[in-house]
């Protein structure tokens, strides 16, 4: 790995204490050149490159920091090649922030190759826009994805790609591996779970970089007609995977599987995700893996008749309201299972007792085309807050016990319960 070129430098570890040791190290440069105006944001920046080295590449790093007249600039080296490749994807997603605070808050920034790996920096001539844009990061975001042009690809044949619940997936999984990261990896650890994180990482990238990122429409009204089936799936897609980069995709699904257990048991703070989302991640992961050794493709396969997450009761009184209300309202709880009803809501979807939908998903009164997007759309607003349709009515077909199909104006609110629950309430209006 080449070492910097100027200024003070350190070595670390890979380990989350570096992003401490490289807030003191710059903190040290400012203290010295009389630039404590620089410090806030230069500690944020700084922070979130160590980090970014840290979960994705899982090596020991270099960090440089030197202040001239024009200001602090700073580099973070490490030994994995992966140059950052910012990606636009849905509002208030939960990655990608430390390419985000180089764009708005440094002067200027950049990645290079380096021998031995990369180097990503920035230059600081005043923070005081800091506080501004950190405000603003609640807007929007891009993710990082990884780039590399593999000399000894695998071919990996794709059939019947569902892309909006990949991209789903791909919120919910890197906040995940981030998440379980920071919580479950401590101090005396070797290098080994950061680099397995940091492979599992590069896989998610590679998928990132290649699959089609689905262009869908903010406005509610536009967003209904462009996300159906067959416009949000591909009946094939190739991805090239490095030959050496197969185990990275062994590595995501073990670690996702190891972050969903503590999400099930409330240790993280990312919600537990649909039967479609955690079936998805196996698929594409064991389509890898099985052909990386020469198996047949398989394709993806609908699973929307698969039951809910199981979750606790909700208060009877919030349930007894709905089941009681003169208008068509259907409350489905936090994992997305039908849990009440009131009468008229059964009489137009054509059902004669509310216990023939408790206990099912949503999906049970959504026509096939728009299934994919209910689910993913479910999923990112439980993983990262995105709702363009909550509080916006818009007219949707509903599907009807009989299997025929009842145009409705749909109004969707959220409601907060006690314990962190959240209730959804959806009327239907004929």
């Amino acid at each position: 790995m080449e070492g910097c070129a100027r200024g003070v430098h350190r070595g670390f570890d890979a380990r989350p204490s570096s992003a401490a040791g490289a807030r003191r190290l710059v903190r040290e440069e400012l203290a010295r050149a009389g630039r404590e105006d620089l410090r806030d944001a230069a500690e944020l920046l700084v922070t979130e490159l160590v980090t970014n080295a840290l979960v994705h590449s899982g090596t020991p790093m270099e960090v440089c920091a030197s202040v001239g007249v024009d200001g602090l600039y700073v580099e973070v080296h490490d030994a994995s090649p992966q140059l950052p490749l910012v990606r636009h994807h849905a509002d208030l997603a939960g990655t990608g922030r430390g390419l985000r605070l180089l764009q708005h808050m440094a002067d200027r920034w950049g990645a290079e190759p380096r021998s031995g790996g990369k180097c990503v920096w920035f230059e600081l001539t005043s923070g005081e826009h800091a506080d501004e844009w950190l405000a603003a990061t609640l807007t929007g975001v891009e993710q990082l994805a990884l780039r590399e042009d593999p000399p000894d690809a695998v071919l990996i044949e794709l059939l019947n790609v569902p892309l909006l619940l990949h991209q789903a997936w791909a919120q919910h999984a890197e906040a995940l591996l981030r998440e379980h990261l920071l919580t479950t990896i401590g101090e005396d650890d070797g290098p080994a779970a950061l680099q397995a994180h940091a492979a599992a990482s590069k896989a998610l990238g590679l998928l990132l970089e290649q699959l089609p990122d689905p262009s869908l429409a903010e406005d509610p009204d536009q967003l209904m007609s462009s996300a159906v089936e067959p416009v949000v799936s591909r009946p094939r897609l190739v991805v090239a995977v490095p030959r050496g980069s197969l185990r990275g995709f062994r590595m995501l699904d073990e670690l996702l599987d190891a972050a969903l257990a503590l999400a099930e048991a409330g240790v993280l703070l990312n919600p537990p995700t649909q039967p479609e989302i955690r079936t998805f991640r196996r698929w594409i992961c064991h389509e890898v893996l099985r052909q990386g050794e020469g198996g047949r493709p398989t394709p993806w396969t609908d699973q929307s008749d698969a039951a809910p997450p199981a979750t606790d009761p909700l208060p009877s009184e919030v349930l007894e309201e709905i089941a009681g209300a003169t208008a068509a309202l259907v409350a489905a709880d936090d994992a997305d299972g039908i849990v009440a009803l009131s009468p008229t809501a059964l009489a137009l979807l054509g059902y004669d007792t509310a216990a023939e939908l408790v206990g099912r998903r949503l999906l049970a009164m959504i026509p096939s085309r728009y299934r994919q997007a209910h689910l993913a759309g479910f999923t990112m607003h439980l993983a990262n807050g995105r709702a363009p349709l909550l509080g916006h009515p818009v007219r949707v077909p509903a599907l009807r016990r009989d299997g025929s199909e009842v145009i409705v104006e749909l109004l969707v609110e959220a409601r907060r319960l006690p314990g962190g629950r959240r209730l959804f309430v959806a009327e239907l209006r004929p």
